[in-house]
Parts: C-alpha cells; sequence; structure tokens
C-alpha cells in the first residue's frame, strides 16, 4: 500500500487517515436489516456501499472481519420505547411464529444481497442469538451507575451519563438542544429523564418474544443488540462502524453512550453513514408511493417506473453516487446508468479481441493510479468510474489501431481492469452464459417466493399470475409441501 487512505468520519466531521487499531487487521460493524418486512432501496444502497469498502480493504490487503447483524427483536414502532414490537405484530398478522417472519425476511434479504452480488459478511449475528451478551452488558451499565431498573425494565440515564461524556457528540448537538426537542414526560411515563432510553423491557402477558432476566421476562431494548454483538465480535474498541444516516441521532447515538459507559472508551475510531435516497427529487418513503422495492426495480413493476432494470445496471447506479451524496433515482438516471454498464461491459470484452504490437502508446499504469487515487479518498467510486471511461475510449482506440499496446502490456491492462469492475466494484458481467444462468435462477426464485407470500395471503390472483406469468417463459412450477421446485422445459 504506497498511497495513504483517507475516510471521512462523521464523529469528527473531515476526512481523516486511516490507521486500523491493529496493523493489517480491520474490524467493520455494519447495521444489518430488521427483518420484519421486505428489503428497501435505502438498505440496498447501504449494503452495496459497505460492500464496496469492504472489497477494496481487501484489496488492499487488509485482513477484514466484516459483521452485519440481523436485527429479529426488541424492535418497537417508535424509538421512544413505545408501541409494539414489530416482529410479534407481524406474526399475528399473518398468524405464523415470530420466528417464522424472521426466518422468511431473513432469507429474503439475503437473496437481494446476493442478486446485487454483495459478498457476504464474515460474521451475521442475530439479536435473538446473543441474549445473555445484551443481559450481561446492561448489568455493567447498572454496576457502574448509568442504568436504573423500573417495573422490570432498566433505563439508561443518559442526563447522569450527559455529566462526564457528550451524548450528542456524533450529530454534533449538546444536551440543552436535544432536550428542547422532546415533549415533557407525562404522568404515566415511568422514565426519570425525557432522553433515557430503554435497554430491557419488561414483557406484557401477550408479549410473544421474550426471555428471562434478572428483572424478570422481557425482551432488549434496540440499541443495545449493537452494543453487544460489536464488542463480542471485534472489542471494545474496533475501526469502522456505519450505516444509513438515519442511524446517527438515535440508533448510533444512544450505541456510544452505552459502550462508553459500560467499558469507559469510545466504542468506534471511524464512525460511516450513508445518504438518503430520493425520486425525482422529493424523498423515497412508503407513505408517498415512490419507494420501489427491488424486485419492482427488476421488473418495472411499479407506476413511476418506465421499464425494468437488471440487478447490476442498478448497483452501477448507485456506485456512480459518492456514498455520502444523495442519490436520486428517476428513469432517465437509471437509463443512462444502463448504457454506462453496457459500454463497461463491452470494453472488457473488446480487450480480448485487442492484438499486441511491438511498442505501447498508452500508459496502462495510469489506470490503476488514477483509480486508486480516487478510491483513496473515501472511497469516491464516482470519480473512479469516470477515470475507467477514459479507458474505454483507450480501449476502443486499440480496438480499431488507433493506439497501439504490448503484449505485457495488454496483459496488464486486462487484470487492472477487471479487478477494477469485477473485484473491487463488484460488477457481472450479465451477459455470460454463467451469469445468466445465475441470475435467471435467482430472479424465478424471487418472484416464487412472492408467490408464496400471496399464497399466505390468499391473494390467489396474484399467486395465479405468477405462475402463469413464468409459463409463459417456459418455467413450469411444483408446488411442495415444504414450498416448490421448478424447472424451464
Amino acid at each position: 500500500m504506497d498511497s495513504k487512505l483517507f475516510i471521512y468520519n462523521t464523529l469528527t466531521r473531515k476526512k481523516e487517515e486511516f490507521i486500523p487499531i491493529n496493523p493489517g487487521h480491520v474490524g467493520i460493524y455494519v447495521c444489518g436489516p430488521t427483518v420484519y418486512s421486505d428489503v428497501h432501496l435505502g438498505n440496498c444502497r447501504t449494503f452495496i456501499s459497505f460492500d464496496l469498502i469492504y472489497r477494496y480493504l481487501l484489496h488492499l490487503g487488509f485482513k477484514v472481519r466484516y459483521v452485519r447483524n440481523i436485527t429479529d427483536a426488541g424492535h418497537l414502532e417508535g424509538d421512544r420505547d413505545e408501541g409494539d414490537d414489530k416482529f410479534a405484530k407481524k406474526a399475528k398478522l399473518e398468524q405464523l411464529e415470530p420466528m417464522e417472519i424472521v426466518q422468511k425476511y431473513t432469507l429474503a434479504f439475503r437473496d437481494v444481497m446476493r442478486i446485487f452480488n454483495t459478498l457476504p459478511p464474515s460474521i451475521e449475528p442475530t439479536a435473538t442469538g446473543h441474549i445473555s451478551e445484551q443481559i450481561e452488558m446492561i448489568k455493567q451499565i447498572l454496576e457502574q451507575g448509568y442504568a436504573y431498573e423500573i417495573n422490570g425494565t432498566v433505563y439508561f440515564d443518559v442526563e447522569k451519563y450527559s455529566k462526564e461524556y457528550p451524548y450528542g457528540q456524533l450529530t454534533n448537538r449538546k444536551l440543552e438542544d436535544l432536550l428542547e426537542g422532546t415533549r415533557e414526560l407525562g404522568g404515566q411515563d415511568e422514565k426519570r429523564g425525557r432522553l433515557d432510553f430503554a435497554l430491557w423491557i419488561t414483557a406484557k402477558p401477550e408479549t410473544l418474544m421474550k426471555w428471562p432476566s434478572p428483572w424478570g421476562w422481557g425482551f432488549p431494548g434496540w440499541h443495545i443488540e449493537c452494543s453487544a454483538m460489536g464488542r463480542k465480535y471485534l472489542g471494545d474498541t474496533f475501526d469502522i462502524h456505519g450505516g444509513g444516516m438515519d442511524l446517527q441521532a438515535t440508533h448510533h447515538t444512544n450505541e456510544i453512550a452505552q459502550s462508553q459507559a459500560c467499558n469507559h472508551k469510545a466504542p468506534v475510531k471511524y464512525w460511516m453513514h450513508t445518504n438518503m435516497l430520493t425520486v425525482n427529487g422529493a424523498r423515497m418513503s412508503k407513505s408517498a408511493g415512490n419507494g420501489f422495492l427491488p424486485h419492482e426495480l427488476f421488473t418495472g413493476n411499479h407506476p413511476l417506473l418506465e421499464k425494468g432494470y437488471s440487478p447490476m445496471a442498478v448497483r452501477f447506479f448507485m456506485l456512480q453516487s459518492h456514498y455520502r451524496s444523495t442519490l436520486d433515482f428517476s428513469n432517465e438516471a437509471l437509463q443512462a446508468s444502463e448504457k454506462g454498464f453496457q459500454r463497461l461491459m463491452s470494453a472488457n470484452r473488446i480487450l480480448n479481441k485487442i492484438k499486441a504490437s511491438d511498442k505501447s502508446t498508452v500508459v496502462v499504469n495510469d489506470l490503476a493510479s488514477r483509480v486508486f487515487e480516487a478510491m483513496n479518498d473515501d472511497f469516491n467510486s464516482p470519480v473512479a468510474i469516470a477515470v475507467l471511461f477514459d479507458w474505454v475510449r483507450n480501449i476502443n482506440s486499440l480496438a480499431e489501431g488507433k493506439e497501439s499496446i504490448t503484449q505485457p502490456d495488454l496483459d496488464l491492462l486486462k487484470q487492472t481492469f477487471r479487478n477494477i469492475i469485477f473485484d473491487i466494484l463488484g460488477l457481472v458481467d450479465e451477459q455470460s452464459e454463467g451469469s445468466k444462468q445465475e441470475l435467471t435462477s435467482n430472479l424465478i426464485d424471487m418472484l416464487l417466493n412472492m408467490r408464496l407470500e400471496a399464497k399466505a395471503r390468499k391473494d390467489f390472483s396474484t399467486s395465479d399470475k405468477i405462475r402463469d406469468d413464468l409459463a409463459k417463459f417456459g418455467v413450469v412450477v411444483r408446488d411442495r409441501k415444504d414450498g416448490f421446485d421448478w424447472e424451464i422445459s
């Protein structure tokens, strides 16, 4: 690694040279999905961005432990520790066990990540699989005097913590400002302070997901899971923690407080956050009717879409915007990215047709040096891609005989170009035979899983339509007791 890598640290609000805690080793923790519904594109953007970061660190030669959790318990409807547990509510609605909901949406999430060609994390822990670690951490926070228990619920004492540590440091807000933005405690609210949050929540008689604890039967608060699992797999302090920018103000702020109160040291060296998605300039949201699910983007089955877009065209579209920039979806932008992606893949195929000469009129080392210069500047994939398109013109000129290249330089160009587009950017040539077969298989599985969900809702018209439409393309579907089989006739 000849040049230095700089990343933007949300905590300090500036770019800093990346120096890992343990030389040659990097620990990354990314807040994964809450698996009670389909993964949305905001999640996909975050995980594709961190996949790029993961891939680049591996390319630089670091040994990376990448932890991405699955939230399958303790996530209430409101950030103020109120409302129903989302998993239990979904389970009651669909008349399933909560862990059936968890399993269904966890598998669906992994299917989407595989279709987008993200590398699987080193460890994918679940909240329900680490209840004992969360209980132990809560006990330690209580012993340190930063929490209190009322009627079986344990709350974190934010105001007491703030006397020693800057609670709002991640969003650069003072405690007084945060207090002004919260409502007064009502007479029925048992918390001592308006900003206090639950570490452990006592179970109601009807609560479906609950565990025994020193404070009675209950379940963990949302924030404690990441602090406990991050500490277990990456240590008291680790290199990189991230997620969407919507997690900064509450979830990550509370994570820092919990970990600092327990371990008396900063839990993370570099905080990284991805920006939001918009659609034609308006914020993407389900309530506004402008939110896309991945399968809607792939099929084009959405009122705002003119057509469907391939998974790699969508991945390429996301990489053309810096992870800290707002990403705006529009048909025009997606179609431009689709053409750009096809040009890039075409250039790679053209490389196989170029004949070597006895001299080079292109400087091949320029490609790697300029791409790495961009990537070392806070993983600036848009600039790196712009460099690649400069080289697309060079490749076309070489193929047309306007430029020349020696055999060693040609071999180096092929290796460098492919390392960047496939290994670092994580793209896949969807026109190659193996890739087409894998993509077809994944998309058919996704549609048939959607059919199973429709049948479970007794939406037989949608279920039959998916089966009949697949049959038009020669896909024979056989329903089984435990799922389905299919083949292309």
